[in-house]
Formats: structure tokens, sequence, C-alpha cells
């Protein structure tokens, strides 16, 4: 199940439509991911949103009159994405940004927003006072043990 950081300067995610790109962010990652849709997936399926005070790109600080950039940290257990969910995951992602902008295209078109995929390796998760293992994480969600 993913942890989703979303990185954005401070107000770029003010107003209606920022509140949108929050809302569906992780659920667009937890259907490129192959999660189940319910309850215990919601439960453990997060996003935090930092809005950093100041934001450099060449070394020189962005205006405010500038348009936004940002930066998406999804990390999910190693083993749970192939090659076609990381670019599922991607795209998702960058459309549900880009759905936030004044300019949709300009997401497409630029690299204005990154995503990091981090993969967490097995037995490097933990919850509820212990190591969280994919198979554990797989058996909560569904509510059984995983064979194997």
């Amino acid at each position: 199940m993913p942890f989703v950081e979303l990185f954005a300067p401070k107000g770029a995610l003010d107003g209606e439509r920022g509140r949108r790109v929050k809302e569906r962010l992780v659920a667009e990652v937890m259907l490129a991911e192959g999660a189940p849709d319910n309850e215990a997936a919601r439960e453990i399926s997060w996003l935090v949103v930092n809005e950093p005070q100041e934001w450099f790109v060449g070394g020189r600080p962005i205006a405010g009159q500038e348009q936004p950039r940002y930066v998406v940290r999804v990390s999910v257990p190693a083993g749970s994405l192939d090659d076609d969910k990381r670019a599922d995951m991607v795209q998702r992602i960058t459309r549900v940004l880009s759905e936030g902008e004044e300019d949709p295209g300009r997401l497409h078109d630029k690299p204005v927003a990154w995503v990091h995929l981090i993969e967490i390796a097995d037995g490097n998760w933990g919850a509820m006072g212990k190591i969280f293992r994919f198979s554990d994480i797989i058996e909560y969600v569904i509510g059984a043990p995983v064979p194997g």
C-alpha cells in the first residue's frame, strides 16, 4: 500500500482544484498498484502534503508569479510493482496533477513534475511495533493469510 508525499510550493494547491488533486492522488496510485478498494487498503494508503517555504530551481528561487513545480514520492513495498504498473502510476499521478493546473498540458511538455517511485525492501516496512513484510501487508488488506 502506498505512502505518498506531495511537494508543492505554498499555496499552489489551494482552492477547489487543489482539493480534488489531494483527494484523488492516493486513489489513483492505489489503482495503479492493483490494491483492492476496501477499507483496510484505504486505511494504510496515506498522502502527506509538504509545502516548502522556499523552492529553488537551478540555484535560483522560484518567483511567486512562476508556475509551480511538483515532486511526488510514492513509497511501496518492493515486489508490488512491475514496469507496466510503474508507467501507469507515473501517468496517473501526472494526469491528476495536471487536472489541478490552469495549463494542464504544461506537465506533459516540461519536466516540472517529478515522480519518484521508491520500493521499500521486504523487511524494511514496519507498523504496530513490528516488521510488516509484503505478505503481512497483503494479509492485512485482504483479511486472510497469504499462501506460501
